[in-house]
């Protein structure tokens, strides 16, 4: 079956870049989502730090990590026994910046 593609003002858009678009705009309107790619704008960090900044559990924190890394917002990377996480892209503290300016 063929992959829709949708054409618009600048461009086309496929059916299957149209969903990821999509679901990375839901992690944007989760405010746990935002408040951890805030963080990690700064520098990065493993769970047990995010946790205490945010005031979550690690449990929370881990499904939250999870979601960003699965949208390819977030990577992680071993450095000794712990686990970190980064952007993965500098582009989404862009997005997120400009957010924040055009609602100013």
């Amino acid at each position: 079956m063929e992959e829709h593609q949708y054409s618009f003002y600048n461009g086309k858009l496929k059916e299957n870049d149209l969903y990821r678009l999509t679901e990375f705009f839901k992690m944007l309107g989760n405010p746990t989502c935002i408040l951890i790619l805030l963080l990690l704008m700064g520098q990065d960090k493993n769970v047990s730090d995010l946790s205490k900044l945010l005031g979550f559990t690690q449990s929370t924190v881990s499904h939250q990590l999870n979601l960003l890394k699965a949208n390819k917002m977030i990577r992680r990377y071993k450095d000794g026994k712990k686990v970190f996480y980064a952007l993965v892209d500098k582009n989404v503290s862009k997005v997120i910046e400009e957010a924040r300016h055009i609602l100013q």
